[in-house]
């Protein structure tokens, strides 16, 4: 089966594919097949921006498509940036950008009220029209400055407190078992493996 991800982002596509990396799916982007993909994420909801990204990519190429919007919630802000968050700080702003404003909105704020939640919301479109929505969360502290390397977005100021690690200072594997978009693409692979068994092709 090919699957098409409504994303070019770099580390999207390595997280799913390193997540589905045992079905016999062949996951594609839009660059592999020549495609720009330009859907404004305006939806009120990650689901509806989701929807609305693998929607367009399953009538585009006729394959399957899958989509992700995730966010950060912080209980101090009120849930914010959530839906926005990959725009937090503007349409071109860096993970770098986002955090720093992030860090200024929660100065002063101790600890133990820095709470925060990941969400992450996939839909995956059949060009029959039907879809599939998995959800997935985890929960949080965000951290006072930035640790690690790996991740991406705001990975360096999200911390598991039972492992005294940001999702950037865990090592890959550790992260899909617990994040956000990892739990998220556990219930997806259950959906797509149950698919494939039905419908090997």
């Amino acid at each position: 089966m090919e699957l098409v991800l409504a994303t070019n982002n770099p580390h999207k596509v390595r997280e799913i594919r390193e997540v589905l990396a045992d079905l016999p799916i062949k996951v594609l982007t839009p660059a592999d097949l020549r495609l720009a993909v330009e859907v404004k994420e305006d939806g009120a909801t990650y689901a509806e921006n989701a929807a609305k990204k693998a929607r367009a990519v399953a009538a585009l190429t006729g394959r399957p498509a899958l989509a992700d919007d995730s966010g950060l919630e912080v209980e101090a802000l009120g849930g914010e940036p959530g839906v926005r968050s990959a725009r937090y700080t503007g349409e071109d702003a860096s993970g770098a950008d986002h955090i720093r404003k992030l860090l200024e909105a929660l100065s002063g704020v101790p600890f133990d009220r820095r709470r925060a939640v990941f969400r992450c919301v996939l839909v995956l479109a059949w060009p029959d029209g039907g879809e599939e929505t998995a959800e997935g969360a985890c929960e949080g502290t965000i951290t006072f400055q930035p640790m690690g390397e790996r991740g991406f977005g705001y990975d360096p100021v999200f911390l598991i407190p039972e492992y005294g690690q940001t999702f950037a200072q865990m090592e890959p594997r550790e992260k899909h078992r617990i994040s956000h978009r990892g739990r998220a693409l556990e219930r997806l692979r259950e959906i797509l493996a149950e698919r494939l068994a039905h419908h090997p092709h």
